[in-house]
This record gives structure tokens, C-alpha cells and sequence, in this order.
């Protein structure tokens, strides 16, 4: 396995991380534990070494999850957690005036303590802002993170979601070892400005959903339905015209994964690769094979003529669908 550095922070891990979520949470019902702790051990002895999840998520289950399946691995891997939601609800509740954002530094401090027992360690590698909360200065945020890594209890900040302002004022008191946000093929906001000022100030980038909430990966099409307990029931891209508008990415994708003899996923983690030497992404999966399929990416090489290629076949296709409906994007780019 190929390693990277997330910016200028020091932060070294696998070119390919794990994201732990759809264990246990958003992707319909939790898998089964036994078959999880598995997985997360086989993806270490595979070089895997970017293990990523949230309080939020469950909440709390999954960083039980993975505290229990990398407990025996510790030294070996880099453990990233998120705090900022409050708790006591859960993100998605649709009910008005529902303050579901808390990142006030009194429980910030609460939250950490929770966390680190949940993950089985006396210390959290990289500790994300979830979402930005408007009710707390960033600065207050950064501070009290400063402070937990001067306790020896966090090593590395990082922020989700975050705007490009937010992110220079949180770096100009502690610094930011990277961002995670959406990128893919199919979502390139980032490419507005925030990855200019990431390289500026020496912030790596984790993508989240690199292949596009399972999209890229070639497997679905206008006919593929979801559980009620699957999140993406609720997407806008996630219809059944959006998922049809859409399938021209997906057709770009694995004409040029057959060029390859690569897989249309492969592929478009191997463009996110192509893009920065500091960004790496953290496709979920609950199967071997697809571990497999997506370490497999690293190994994928696509020259500037691949990348002139999908670029100029990608300009012509206009993706279809909000990725999140409004109430949960108006939660991000602050």
C-alpha cells in the first residue's frame, strides 16, 4: 500500500482509508459485528492504516465498532473521530428549531472523553468539527482542540464541511491537518476555491463518499430501490430520474475502466488520487470484495492523456440532483 501525508501536518497514512459509517449507520439496518471487526482487521493486513468514523454515527455504535476491532491493532493505525452534533438528537430529525449542532467547548471537552473510551485508546489521531456551528466562533472551536492536543488527548485537528474562511480562521490558531468533504466525479464543489486554499496553506483533503454513495461504482440504475433505513431514500440524486440522467457518468467511467482492465469504481478513485498527492480517499464498504476492489485502486495509473480524456467527456455531462436535501446542506460550507 502507497502512503501519503495529509498536508504539511505530518499526518501519514494510507492512500486509501476506510470509512466505517455505513457499518452501522445511514446505510440501512447495522451489519452483523462479528463480520465488521473482521473486515476492519483484514483491511489493516491488506496496509490499510485510515480508519474513519463519528460519534453521530449510530450515535455512538460505530466507534464502538471500531474500537473493539482495532483495539488489538492500535499502534498500527490512525483513528479519525468527528464531534459537534448534540447527541441528544439525531441529525436527521426534520423538526424545526431541533439544535442539533453543539460544538461549545465545554462539550467539546464532554464529547472527547466519551469518544476515547468508546474507541478503546488514550488518545484520538485526527478529531473533526462535524459540521461548523454558527453559534460558536471557530476560533473557540480551534482553541479548545489546541488545548486537547497539548493534553496529550488529540493529535490532529480537522474540519468537515467547512467553508474556505472558516477553515483560515480556524488554521491561524491551530493547525489544520486536513479537511474532509464530499468529492468525487459526480461532486466537484471542492474545486471552487477550496482546494486552492488548502495547497496555499498545506491542508490535506479526505473525500468523503468518493464514489459517490456507491453511484460510481457501476452497480445501480433507475430501477434500484432503497430500504427505508438507507438514507439515500431521501436523496435528491438518488431518484429514479436522477439515477437514469446519471448513468452517462458511470458509462464514461467504465469505458475507460475497460481500457484499463480496472473496475468503473477503480477508476474514479484513481482519478481522486490523480488529482492532489495529498488527498486521500475514504470509500466505505461492508464486503471483502469490495475492499479488495477499492484498495485495488492505488495501483490504477492514469496518465494526463486518461485525465484530459475524463475531463473533457465529463464537461459535456450535467449531473442531476441535489446531493442532500436542503436542510442538510444548508449544515455545510459554512
Amino acid at each position: 500500500m502507497q502512503m501519503r501525508k495529509l498536508g504539511n501536518s505530518g499526518l501519514e497514512v494510507s492512500a486509501i482509508g476506510l470509512g466505517c459509517m455505513g457499518m452501522s449507520f445511514s446505510y440501512g439496518p447495522p451489519k452483523d459485528r462479528k463480520e465488521m471487526i473482521a473486515l476492519m482487521r483484514t483491511a489493516v493486513e491488506r496496509g490499510v492504516t485510515f480508519f474513519d468514523t463519528a460519534e453521530i454515527y449510530g450515535p455512538f455504535i460505530n466507534e464502538e465498532l471500531v474500537g473493539e476491532a482495532l483495539e488489538p491493532l492500535r499502534g498500527q493505525v490512525v483513528i479519525a473521530t468527528k464531534f459537534g452534533f448534540n447527541t441528544d438528537f439525531d441529525p436527521r430529525d426534520p423538526r424545526e428549531g431541533v439544535a442539533i449542532l453543539n460544538s461549545r467547548p465545554e462539550n467539546i471537552r464532554k464529547v472527547v472523553e466519551a469518544s476515547l473510551k468508546r474507541l478503546r485508546t488514550d488518545v484520538i489521531d485526527l478529531y473533526y468539527q462535524h459540521r461548523v456551528d454558527p453559534d460558536v466562533p471557530i476560533e473557540d472551536v480551534a482553541g479548545t482542540v489546541k488545548e486537547l492536543i497539548r493534553e496529550g488527548k488529540v493529535k490532529h485537528f480537522g474540519l468537515s464541511e467547512a467553508g474556505i474562511q472558516t477553515v483560515r480562521r480556524a488554521h491561524a490558531v491551530q493547525p489544520v491537518a486536513c479537511v474532509q468533504n464530499e468529492y468525487s466525479l459526480w461532486f466537484r464543489r471542492p474545486e471552487e476555491g477550496l482546494l486552492q486554499t488548502l495547497e496555499e496553506l498545506g491542508i490535506g483533503l479526505v473525500p468523503y463518499s468518493p464514489l459517490g454513495k456507491g453511484f460510481l461504482a457501476g452497480k445501480m440504475d433507475e430501477k434500484t430501490t432503497f430500504d427505508s433505513t438507507d438514507f439515500r431514500s431521501s436523496l435528491p440524486r438518488f431518484t429514479p430520474e436522477a439515477l437514469k440522467a446519471n448513468q452517462a457518468l458511470v458509462d464514461l467511467l467504465g469505458s475507460i475502466a475497460a481500457e484499463k482492465k480496472a473496475t468503473p469504481a477503480q477508476i474514479a478513485l484513481a482519478w481522486l488520487l490523480a488529482q492532489k498527492p495529498w488527498i486521500v480517499p475514504i470509500p466505505g464498504t461492508t464486503k471483502l470484495e469490495r475492499l479488495d476492489e477499492n484498495i485495488g485502486a492505488v495501483s490504477v495509473e492514469l496518465t494526463p492523456e486518461d485525465l484530459g480524456k475524463i475531463e473533457q467527456a465529463a464537461a459535456q455531462i450535467t449531473v442531476q440532483g441535489n446531493r442532500y436535501p436542503d436542510r442538510l446542506e444548508q449544515l455545510t460550507g459554512r
